[in-house]
């Protein structure tokens, strides 16, 4: 069973409809339509998942491996009671807030997305990264190379002045992020409502595997005490001589 045009129509009208009652009256549409497509999905991309990281969780159901569609609003401003996106996620732990990275894939009404990273990313790991990219440090190397020779986006809040002014500006996108995430946004719906999505995205995954290896290896780094980048040194003219 694949998701269809229907799959996104139902997940816009629960939302704009935001009412208990008429979702429990469509479950079955909701059943059909969203999460069957979805446990199917979430168990076709398992053996990709699992050969990156054995210790990925793979658990197709809502809450594990798959999103609700009902909303935690209790500590938002937006009381809504559904939201019109889906996803699937593999990481391997769930209850840690900062990380661990994730391989993810999501639908919303005007695309579908994928990708790997962080949905917020620790002060400690970001630190890691940093440090191991002002070495060029292999693994980094690595990942640089998945990700330009890829189709995935470098994404993630960056600081409003960089930190580091004279490095390339190729390593500073990476130098100033505050988190990181490497994610491709598509908008074939073709592909997405066909039989073929699941190994689109499995052969993505896995071009991003050197990149999830880079994450991974500046979580086991733990605490890093980084180098404060010097200013650049100001060209000041020397004084003349007096004159008598």
């Amino acid at each position: 069973m694949a998701f269809s045009q229907k799959s996104l129509e139902f997940l816009v009208e629960n939302r704009l409809r935001n009412s208990k009652e008429w979702f429990e009256a469509h479950k079955k549409e909701y059943r059909a339509l969203v999460l069957e497509p979805m446990i199917q999905l979430t168990t076709a991309l398992g053996p990709t998942v699992l050969a990156i990281d054995s210790q990925l969780i793979v658990d197709p159901r809502q809450g594990r491996s798959i999103s609700r569609v009902r909303r935690d609003n209790r500590y938002t401003h937006d009381k809504s009671l559904y939201r019109e996106v889906m996803w699937c996620v593999f990481l391997r732990d769930k209850k840690l807030w900062e990380g661990p990275p994730a391989f993810y894939f999501e639908i919303r009404p005007d695309r579908f997305d994928f990708g790997c990273g962080y949905y917020q990313a620790g002060a400690d790991t970001m630190a890691a990264i940093r440090e191991m990219v002002l070495r060029d440090d292999p693994v980094y190397l690595e990942a640089r190379k998945a990700w330009k020779e890829g189709s995935f986006q470098l994404e993630g809040e960056s600081y409003k002045r960089s930190k580091y002014p004279a490095q390339p500006e190729e390593k500073r996108d990476w130098l100033d992020r505050k988190t990181m995430s490497f994610n491709q946004d598509c908008f074939d719906f073709q592909l997405l409502f066909s039989d073929r999505l699941a190994d689109y995205v499995a052969e993505g995954f896995r071009r991003l595997a050197p990149i999830y290896r880079f994450f991974l290896q500046a979580e086991a780094r733990g605490p890093v005490v980084e180098e404060q980048p010097q200013p650049t040194p100001q060209f000041v003219p020397k004084r003349p001589p007096e004159m008598w």
